[in-house]
């Protein structure tokens, strides 16, 4: 049982009902962490600007960026989501034995050779920061990115990690959705 009271989808109101309607037309399910962040509207509206956000990214697709949290969630041990993403990109057409492949070598990936790159380089960000090299930071520009594009690769890596942490100390059902 979790140790705080979130706004359940029955009693949703204002920007958390939006919120909660929002991920139930596009995907479905409510994520759990969006349900934690419930608790605080204002937090919650951040968190929903910040999907719309990439929803809408210039360069980081859609396919790229659930790579990244699949991965992310998948090497922090972050149960929470490792079947709401798995799904994402089952979605995408991902099959389980590319999915087994890419957990042991992300470069595995079948994206693109570009955002391929972008993946490996998050998730080696993710688990071990100090070891990106400039020369690893040139080959990505090298491949048309920006330092915006790398920056928010790397933003939507590493909030997989707040939201591990915090649905551990506030004792959130393992289970990833919602609804």
């Amino acid at each position: 049982m979790a140790l705080i009271s979130t706004v359940p989808p029955e009693k949703a109101e204002g920007i958390i009902k939006q919120g909660y309607d929002m991920f139930m037309e596009r995907i479905g399910i409510i994520p759990r962490p969006l349900e934690m962040m419930s608790v605080s509207p204002a937090l919650f509206e951040l968190q929903l600007r910040r999907i719309e956000y990439f929803a809408k990214h210039p360069k980081l697709s859609f396919a790229l960026l659930a790579h990244i949290r699949y991965l992310v969630a998948h090497n922090l041990g972050y149960s929470f989501c490792l079947d709401l993403n798995r799904h994402v990109l089952k979605k995408q057409g991902v099959e389980e034995a590319d999915i087994r492949k890419m957990e042991a070598d992300p470069s595995q990936s079948l994206l693109e050779e570009n955002e391929s790159a972008m993946l490996v380089f998050v998730v080696k960000a993710v688990k071990a920061p100090g070891t990106v090299s400039a020369e690893e930071i040139q080959r990505l520009k090298g491949m048309g990115w920006e330092d915006r594009d790398m920056v928010d690769a790397l933003a939507q890596g590493v909030n997989m990690i707040d939201h591990a942490i915090m649905m551990q100390v506030f004792q959130m059902d393992q289970n990833c959705m919602v609804g």
